[in-house]
């Protein structure tokens, strides 16, 4: 009989949630910057620190002049649905969904905004032909699926000459992964991904297309307030300066600053790109060595290098039920703190998934190796 021993070190942070994601090494409460707590964010000092919000993430994303950027509720959802409300309905619409973000925008325009748009769809793992998108319409679509594993790999397929508006969810390839801002009129984030700040509040950027559509198109839906972009046939300039649609937690965006100065001090986005690959590449050289783990996004050119999305081989599971075995390996590692949250998304197929993205530190996916083998052994001995 053969002991399954415990490994000797643990990951110095165990944090490999998909959102919130890790906060930044070195990260503290206590660093926080308290003046602006307990002041209105309409005040002089409130809304210069929420402009150094938006000034900062232009700089770190390198979001050029011809866009606006905003802080709006309800974090990455609220952003994605305050384009689609706003601006869907002038022409066709496609739906691209390969997961469960994705499927949740083509809900969306199907049953709350009755728009029968063309849904191009790929199983988990995959990309759908992207070739085929009919760039006359209006097309909404994830860069990075959060919940698969599989990313856009550029922006080749879309069209400079389009007819149709490109709305895309980059919740989690901000930060992470390059965004060809020309050929993109909406982005929509939420800083606890990338940057591993708190939940609530989204970021929805604009390019010129989508400002002309708000202000040529009035949707014939009600729009609730915290979705109104325009006053009078005019985009409200304020929203992209830090007058905020309603009241933001100023701790919370303290919080995001900070992760944005941590990130301005690396070198910005190239720095946060080349630490997200290199994590990646760590936990790829882990599932490489291992015959009973493999990636769910099958094809490197389309995988994730911050969600990264893993099942469990045929030949690894022989006859043992997946989904009971996933759970037991994610109970395990949380209650030993060797890592916490890397359970598959629950409409994702069984398996684990372990964020990489820059607030990652590349030594803590190294040592998080020897204690998947551990619970791997464990799960299958008492599943």
């Amino acid at each position: 009989m053969t002991t399954n021993t415990r490994p000797a070190s643990k990951p110095a942070r165990p944090f490999f949630s998909s959102g919130p994601c890790a906060k930044p090494p070195g990260w503290s409460a206590a660093a926080l910057p308290t003046e602006v707590l307990g002041r209105s964010h309409r005040s002089k000092l409130g809304k210069a620190r929420l402009a150094r919000a938006i000034e900062l993430t232009r700089r770190v994303l390198e979001v050029p002049d011809t866009h606006r950027i905003g802080i709006v509720p309800a974090s990455d959802t609220g952003a994605v649905e305050m384009a689609m409300w706003t601006m869907l309905g002038a022409r066709p619409v496609t739906t691209l969904a390969w997961e469960s973000f994705g499927e949740g925008w083509v809900t969306d325009a199907v049953r709350q905004l009755r728009l029968d748009p063309r849904v191009v769809r790929a199983p988990y793992g995959e990309l759908p032909d992207l070739s085929s998108v009919d760039l006359a319409t209006d097309v909404v679509f994830t860069w990075n699926g959060t919940t698969s594993g599989v990313r856009v790999p550029n922006g080749d397929w879309i069209a400079d000459n389009r007819a149709g508006l490109t709305i895309c969810d980059a919740t989690s390839a901000a930060f992470a992964q390059s965004l060809p801002w020309p050929k993109l009129d909406v982005v929509t984030f939420s800083w606890q991904k990338v940057l591993g700040g708190e939940g609530g509040h989204g970021i929805l950027i604009l390019g010129p297309r989508a400002v002309e559509r708000l202000e040529s198109y009035a949707p014939d839906r009600p729009l609730p307030k915290i979705f109104r972009l325009t006053s009078g046939d005019k985009l409200i300039e304020g929203i992209f300066k830090g007058d905020t649609i309603n009241t933001p937690s100023m701790l919370c965006v303290e919080d995001y600053i900070a992760a944005l100065e941590w990130a301005d001090g690396l070198g910005g986005l190239s720095a946060l790109m080349a630490r997200a690959d290199a994590n990646a590449a760590a936990l790829d050289r882990i599932v490489g060595s291992r015959p009973w783990l493999e990636h769910l996004a099958a094809d490197p050119r389309t995988r994730s290098n911050t969600s990264v999305c893993l099942r469990f081989s045929e030949a690894g599971l022989q006859g043992h039920d997946p989904a009971a075995l996933a759970k037991r390996v994610a109970a395990l590692l949380e209650a030993e703190d060797a890592a916490y949250d890397v359970g598959a998304y629950r409409d994702a197929p069984s398996g684990l998934r372990i964020w990489c993205g820059a607030t990652v530190e590349t030594a803590d996916i190294d040592a998080l190796g020897p204690w998947l083998d551990w619970a791997w052994a464990e799960a299958r001995a008492t599943e």
